[in-house]
């Protein structure tokens, strides 16, 4: 399916470029930026799971019945941030 999107995305940009009266050709910086998006990604997924980690790990000894939990995970936030110094 990503793959025939990415097809007609092509053919219309060079549709695009014609028109324009460029090259249908892509730019050279194209190639070495391919699976640039991949990467970001899974920087991005990387950073999620590390904050979902560091969420746990600071429930690790609390209690709680299940009500308070958005409100405790608030209040670790809260006190995680306020430890910054700038």
């Amino acid at each position: 399916m990503y793959g025939a999107l990415g097809w007609v995305h092509a053919r219309l940009d060079d549709v695009v470029r014609r028109r324009r009266g460029g090259s249908p050709a892509a730019p050279r910086g194209h190639a070495r930026e391919r699976g640039q998006g991949t990467v970001e990604y899974v920087a991005l997924i990387l950073l999620v799971a590390l904050v979902m980690a560091g969420v746990v790990a600071s429930m690790k000894n609390f209690k709680t019945d299940g009500s308070e939990l958005g409100e405790a995970i608030i209040t670790k936030i809260k006190e995680a941030v306020q430890q910054i110094q700038f």
